[in-house]
């Protein structure tokens, strides 16, 4: 019994003595909640993995992307921005990499971040023929305007918003006023969920910008539809994304890279830790769907990324070893 006790005992001080090294080796790690619900969501899945799975001590900062990422280049922190749509900052990350400051790991986004002009599910299915904008376009009588239904409707995005301009252009170079169309003005982002959510509860048609993820787009099956040809970067830059360009052609949306960037410091002291950023990512259909969970439940942050690991355990422990993956769900 002295034995088996003595035993006991030894055991413990040693897995003690292990899980003291694994949190020395990530020791504290600051992660920025960016002001996008995606974004601040993901901070606290890897808040929850850090602390429970590494042993890291994990304080969560406020943040957004220029800011965030100048800190990071210019300070070293904060250690993570587990969302980062790198192509706001293309250039200067690179020069950051390159000299060593920072890393990008894996896209957080496997699919990307995604815009376009989209229509509801049940319209695509009632009319398969319409795949792309122009198609779209030749059928002014399925998506109506909300204050004269004399007219059709292309819903822009949100005011002050540069995807307000890019919208209107392509309006422009779709000459979707010739066909019957007028740009309504959604005012913000609360009016145009609005105007999509009144779509669908009175199972009429709507045409619009949007984006993913996002919580509506987790509640809500819309379709995003092509423009017919392949995003022109240059002619973007040049004109689609610049007020009243005087010359637009259609164009393609391009696709956001969303990556985790970590600062050079944070990659040698954190050890294993470094494995889970390297491989952790979702898609668009899984973050929507979390998104419109917390929406509709009035969640934080937290709550939605404890409900996430509750309820898709089946990618998260993909990116984590089975060891660290038991610590999550014993602390979950």
């Amino acid at each position: 019994m002295k034995k088996l006790i003595a035993s006991t005992i030894l055991a413990s001080g040693l897995y003690a003595m292990a899980g003291s090294a694994q949190a020395a080796d990530c020791g504290d790690v600051s992660i920025a909640e960016m002001n996008w619900a995606s974004a601040g969501v993901a901070a606290y899945v890897d808040k929850i993995i850090l602390e429970s799975g590494y042993g890291c001590k994990v304080t969560v900062v406020t943040g957004d992307t220029m800011p965030t990422f100048a800190s990071m280049n210019e300070k070293g922190e904060p250690d993570v921005a587990p969302e980062m749509w790198v192509n706001a900052v293309r250039t200067p990350l690179d020069t950051a990499i390159s000299e060593g400051r920072l890393m990008q790991l894996a896209p957080l986004l496997s699919d990307g971040g995604v815009e376009g002009w989209w229509i509801p599910k049940f319209l695509a299915d009632a009319h398969p023929d319409i795949k792309t904008v122009q198609q779209a376009l030749e059928h002014p009588e399925l998506f109506p305007a909300p204050e004269d239904k004399s007219k059709a409707a292309v819903h822009n995005c949100p005011s002050g918003w540069n995807c307000q301009i890019s919208t209107a252009n392509l309006y422009r170079a779709l000459k979707a006023d010739d066909k019957g169309f007028t740009l309504v003005d959604t005012g913000s982002a609360a009016g145009l969920d609005g105007s999509i959510a009144n779509a669908f509860e009175k199972k009429t048609g709507w045409l619009g910008y949007y984006w993913a993820p996002t919580a509506i787009l987790g509640k809500y099956e819309m379709v995003r539809l092509g423009f017919g040809v392949e995003h022109d970067k240059a002619d973007w830059d040049k004109c689609t994304a610049v007020p009243d360009c005087p010359d637009p052609k259609v164009n393609s949306y391009p696709v956001s890279d969303v990556y985790t960037i970590v600062t050079k410091g944070f990659s040698e002291k954190a050890g294993v830790a470094m494995d889970y950023f390297k491989t952790r990512k979702w898609d668009n259909q899984t973050v929507g769907k979390v998104l419109a969970w917390m929406d509709a439940n009035q969640g934080s942050n937290e709550d939605a990324a404890e409900h996430f690991l509750k309820e898709y355990e089946a990618m998260w422990t993909t990116w984590v070893s089975p060891d660290v993956a038991a610590k999550v769900k014993a602390a979950l």
